[in-house]
């Protein structure tokens, strides 16, 4: 089946809608649905032209506080020289639909729906939609956490589909992982994975554990466990997990049941709380 990769897109529900949706926020998680990446909560970004963004996750205190993650549509001709100001900040991007070309000190990469590109902080990149139609990526953002003798690593890019997926054990390929940042790096202090469910695959416990997610669902539907809720979520949602939250999932089918997965790795947990 041909790889697709959901990702909000804008517009406004007709007045005859019903208002209520499946968004909610609790001490523990929250889910975007589709839906609310509406007009009106889209944002413009200095240094970006043509371009919108729909904030999915920011630092909050009490809640995720490594990272931020915006969903982005660039017209094409659109984009920017300087996307970022904080000299901290490493970016990694996962283009959903159209096409663009990425430049990272002075390499020129084209980007195609399923590229996934890193870039270490302190870096100078750049980046035009190109083609007929709009780029839309998601853009996680987070600041790089140094650790004694470690460097951040090189820029790379690459594309999933040319990545044969990891089948967790056990599962018959049920239930697979394809790793866009090498987890044995300890120069990483992230990881973004795609994780692929086929119909009636599943999660059998109750993940409980000390990182953050972002979960981008980009294909197919699922019902999730998490804390103390069942939720159902589909294709251009997006879930946002505190610390320690318990999480668990079935894919619901025809179509397999994948999302893009963030989640800070590899490094003490802090012991005071601000950073």
């Amino acid at each position: 089946m041909t790889a697709t990769y959901a990702i909000p897109s804008g517009g406004l529900p007709p007045q005859s809608a019903l208002m209520t949706q499946r968004a909610v926020f609790t001490e523990a998680y929250a889910v975007i649905p589709r839906a609310c990446a509406s007009d009106i909560t889209a944002s413009l970004l200095p240094g970006w032209s043509d371009t919108r963004a729909w904030v999915l996750a920011r630092p909050l205190t009490g809640f995720a506080e490594t990272f931020s993650q915006y969903a982005m549509e660039v017209q094409p001709g659109g984009g920017s020289d300087r996307p970022d100001d904080d000299p901290q900040a490493q970016h990694a991007l996962f283009l959903c639909a159209g096409h663009a070309t990425l430049t990272v000190g002075g390499e020129t990469h084209p980007l195609t729906p399923g590229s996934f590109a890193w870039i270490p902080p302190a870096t100078d990149w750049q980046l035009a939609a190109t083609g007929t139609d709009p780029a839309r990526f998601h853009w996680i953002r987070k600041r790089w956490q140094p650790a004694p003798g470690l460097t951040p690593p090189p820029p790379f890019t690459l594309n999933e589909q040319t990545i044969p997926p990891s089948p967790m054990p056990e599962t018959e390929g049920r239930w697979a992982t394809t790793r866009l940042i090498d987890p044995a790096d300890l120069r990483h202090d992230m990881h973004v994975n795609l994780v692929t469910f086929q119909p009636g695959g599943t999660i059998p416990f109750e993940e409980t554990h000390v990182m953050e997610h972002g979960i981008a669902i980009l294909q197919g539907k699922g019902a999730y466990r998490l804390n103390r809720d069942w939720v159902e979520v589909e294709a251009g949602d997006f879930l946002w997990l505190r610390a320690f939250c318990p999480q668990a999932c079935y894919a619901g089918g025809p179509e397999p049941f994948r999302y893009l997965l963030y989640k800070d790795v590899n490094r003490h947990a802090p012991l005071t709380l601000s950073r």
